[in-house]
């Protein structure tokens, strides 16, 4: 009796081991990003409704729960306490029954904000009122409400709010809030007549989110607008407003609550290939100050995966006052550093052409964190080689002293030194690299496939010496764990 009760102890503690261990194929396939945000399974694609209330951020996102397609679509929904750990909730959006067409609506992106003076009337004990604007395929825009934190939504009864035109094609209303004018202002992409020279933003305005008037409108851009105000680092006491368009590109501005009034040419914000549909978070703490900006990796590729699309990891946004000009600058939010794993350094190196001193040669993994400053002195280029194996080459990326350039996966940027050196932040996911230059004056995203098994890293230089005044490279951790 006593061995068989051992036996049964014995095999109960091995199931509760058994059990407390998680699903180690739970978001760990191949191409499956560890710490950029992808869907369980199934087509995603812009980030919509970005807000942050009561401790969470909401991350909205068009999907498609039928199959890897980017149609259909949805308002997915995640939530995180920190930009980094995400937690899926169901689909909070549906496209319209009420569309004149059906079997093809889709609910397309758009914008969220929290009604904390109640203008909605929605509001049910203390919570505030999460709302939530969106395009309803032929039949205009309209809005959806949250009475307990974003759980539920409720399609607001007077929809559309502003009416389906058929003359002209409008998308992606994005509301903010505009203090001097004490009015909510929507900016909204319209195409106003077959001339895609009509493309722009127009500029709309309300006292109560339901009755907007239109104001102005604004040429040259595409998608997905975005409206920002910012505090420009350098000079505190001065304030510009940024307009966003689809491919993170931006102006910057003044706003008088109606008309936008660019004091710049339009400016790349993101010079890889797959950088698309940028947004930015509402409603964040003011004591902090921070812009948060996250954007669709369009067009990347995940061969045999369950899912089909992936987000850049979040940005910090920061506006500076440089001797050229003014300009937005995009580093990592600093919370990537809650995943960062085995810490590799190294100081004041010196690195000389032909001679074989790959010093990061012990470093081997598919999910990388680099940061590093690099003297230029006599060398005419460096860079590095990702995901490399002794069949493969990997992945290039190489600044070019002549020609002031750092390439990566086929395109290429404009980097000007600082005191002849080159400050880099890169981020290595299982089928993306990010690469920020210089204070993220410069930034790369873009998609890769690598070959599975390549998790070698090479730094190198030629044409003379490069110093590494200081590199810094983390392994990462999984941002996912299984909820199974």
């Amino acid at each position: 009796m006593k061995n068989l009760v051992n036996v049964l102890v014995i095999i109960s503690f091995a199931l509760i081991l058994t059990s407390s261990k998680p699903d180690k194929s739970y978001y760990n396939e191949l191409y499956r990003p560890q710490f950029h945000f992808s869907p369980e399974k199934n087509g995603q694609s812009n980030p919509t409704g970005l807000v942050y209330y009561d401790g969470e951020y909401h991350l909205f996102y068009l999907y498609n729960p039928g199959d890897s397609e980017q149609r259909f679509m949805h308002w997915g929904h995640s939530v995180s306490t920190d930009l980094v750990h995400w937690e899926h909730l169901p689909i909070a959006l549906y496209p319209d029954e009420h569309s004149d067409d059906t079997a093809n609506s889709t609910a397309l992106a758009g914008s969220a904000i929290v009604d904390n003076n109640n203008v909605l009337e929605k509001q049910q004990g203390d919570e505030k009122t999460l709302v939530a604007f969106y395009t309803s395929q032929h039949c205009g825009q309209c809005i959806a409400y949250s009475t307990d934190r974003g759980r539920t939504w409720t399609k607001y009864e007077g929809n559309p709010v502003i009416p389906y035109n058929e003359t002209d094609e409008a998308r992606g209303p994005n509301v903010v809030w505009h203090d001097p004018s004490q009015s909510y202002v929507m900016v909204l992409y319209r195409k106003t007549s077959e001339d895609d020279k009509s493309n722009g933003v127009s500029f709309y305005t309300s006292k109560n989110l339901t009755h907007w008037e239109y104001k102005s409108h604004i040429y040259g851009f595409n998608d997905c607008p975005d409206l920002i105000s910012m505090q420009v680092t350098n000079r505190p006491e001065e304030t510009k407003w940024v307009l966003f368009d689809g491919d993170g590109s931006y102006l910057i501005g003044s706003f008088d609550g109606e008309e936008f009034s660019p004091e710049s040419a339009k400016i790349p914000g993101d010079f890889g290939k797959n950088y698309y549909a940028a947004q930015t978070w509402s409603n964040l703490p003011q004591q902090n100050g921070r812009n948060i900006q996250i954007a669709w990796m369009r067009g990347g590729n995940f061969p045999e995966m369950p899912f089909n699309g992936q987000m850049t990891f979040p940005t910090e946004l920061s506006l500076t006052k440089f001797s050229f000009g003014y300009k937005i600058t995009r580093k990592p939010v600093e919370e990537v550093a809650l995943l960062h794993d085995k810490h590799y350094r190294w100081v004041g190196k010196k690195l000389i052409p032909g001679i074989n001193q790959n010093i990061v040669k012990k470093v081997k993994g598919d999910v990388l964190h680099i940061t590093g400053e690099f003297d230029l002195k006599s060398c005419s280029n460096f860079g590095f080689y990702f995901r490399r194996n002794k069949k493969q080459p990997g992945t290039e990326l190489i600044y070019d002293v002549r020609r002031g350039t750092l390439s990566i996966l086929g395109v290429s940027a404009p980097v000007v030194p600082v005191n002849n050196k080159i400050e880099l932040d890169i981020l290595i996911d299982r089928s993306s690299i990010e690469v920020f230059a210089n204070g993220g004056q410069t930034v790369i995203s873009s998609c890769f496939t690598p070959v599975q098994g390549a998790e070698n890293l090479t730094l190198f230089c030629s044409g003379g010496e490069v110093i590494v005044d200081r590199l810094d490279i983390y392994k990462m951790k999984s941002a996912w764990k299984s909820e199974k």
